[in-house]
């Protein structure tokens, strides 16, 4: 496959033009998402700052103002890549905003330098939102399932002629670029155990303790380094849907890494269809479309459902669907015992089974979808 992630054919499911008409915007997402790719293909007339770039980011950590001074007074649009690295230009951003009526895409992989006290986010003058690695409607004609799973969707990585090796380098420039440098970890040894026994703990409620244990680090700073996983977005939490009323909820989070194949690599696995792990591994896709949909189309809340009597739902889109995840090509009445559970509670409009059964069916009230068939339906609003 070609390693060139500017492929023609991808057209994401963000329009920046549109975003920016009449706001300015933060777009946040893990680092090969595809930002910088997408300012160049749907921005060409906007000045551009990268500040990974040392020159451009030496030149306005001296001086703040030089951004002022460069801009023309018909410059309109300005896009700022890696923002976290010079959160102080916020405050020259917000200047330009009121001055001049500048529209600014305020581009970072990680929200942790813009959380901390002190940092000028704009007062409202700018939204937020998330770019995620490509979806199974971006990629179209060019979806495979198997590549999916095994290479995850990142856009360098998925056209990689070598998946395997290019995540490999992705994790070590991530433990690398987005922790070491930002100074949020001082022991890199420990951050790197910890960083392996979280990726083996990804779809569950994590215990704390036993991270701890595993990871041979105090449970204190456990939470701090989620925390760090969760600001520089490479991990997503899922809360728990507490609605139920028949059965008692479980009320704790679930968390999942932002990319099955980086997970993967992280785990030192290799997912592939038939192993053990695809079960898991597919249930994380399915995350990441339902992610990507509600953050670029619906802006509706995802949840999971567990009761404390072990009935368990993968999903609750809003407080309209339920989605349990069965990567399996017969789908048997067992399979359907939480979602039939929930039923019984009679909150929710939908109870749907995405599965690898080639034909969609119902069971009881429960819809039993193709994956593909579901996702079609999912982007094209039927879910909302």
């Amino acid at each position: 496959m070609a390693t060139n992630q500017d492929h023609p054919e991808i057209r994401r499911a963000l329009n920046l033009a549109a975003l920016l008409e009449n706001k300015s915007h933060f777009l946040l997402g893990p680092r090969q998402t595809g930002k910088t790719t997408l300012i160049r293909n749907q921005l060409p007339e906007a000045v551009v700052y990268d500040l990974l770039d040392s020159s451009v980011f030496l030149a306005l950590s001296q001086n703040p103002g030089r951004l002022a001074e460069e801009l023309t007074p018909g410059a309109k649009l300005v896009a700022i890549d890696e923002i976290q690295r010079l959160p102080e230009l916020l405050n020259e951003v917000h200047r330009l905003i009121e001055q001049r009526g500048v529209r600014f895409l305020l581009t970072g992989s990680s929200a942790r330098k813009l959380r901390r006290g002190g940092v000028n986010l704009l007062g409202g003058r700018a939204r937020t939102r998330y770019l995620h690695p490509l979806t199974w409607a971006e990629l179209a004609e060019h979806f495979d399932l198997a590549r999916a799973i095994e290479a995850g969707t990142l856009p360098s990585i998925y056209f990689s002629d070598d998946a395997a090796a290019d995540l490999d380098a992705y994790t070590g420039m991530y433990l690398q670029q987005e922790v070491v440098a930002e100074g949020a970890v001082r022991n890199v040894p420990a951050f790197s155990r910890f960083l392996k026994v979280a990726a083996l703990c990804n779809g569950t409620i994590i215990n704390f303790t036993n991270v701890s244990n595993d990871a041979q680090v105090p449970r204190t700073t456990i939470y701090e380094y989620f925390e760090i996983l969760k600001d520089t977005l490479i991990l997503f939490e899922l809360p728990a849907w507490r609605r139920s009323t028949r059965r008692k909820p479980i009320a704790s989070s679930k968390y999942y890494f932002f990319d099955v194949g980086v997970v993967g690599a992280l785990q030192g696995r290799l997912v592939r269809t038939g192993t053990p792990e695809f079960g898991a591994a597919f249930e994380t896709w399915l995350m990441h479309e339902l992610t990507a949909y509600s953050d670029y189309r619906s802006g509706e809340p995802l949840r999971y459902w567990r009761s404390t009597s072990g009935f368990e739902v993968d999903f609750i889109i809003g407080d309209h669907t339920a989605v349990e995840v069965k990567a399996k090509a017969n789908v048997s009445t067992k399979d359907l015992r939480s979602l039939r559970a929930l039923a019984e509670e009679n909150k929710l409009k939908r109870y749907v089974c995405v599965s690898l059964e080639p034909r969609r069916r119902t069971v009881e009230g429960i819809e039993v979808l193709p994956y593909a068939r579901f996702l079609a339906d999912l982007w094209a609003g039927e879910f909302s």
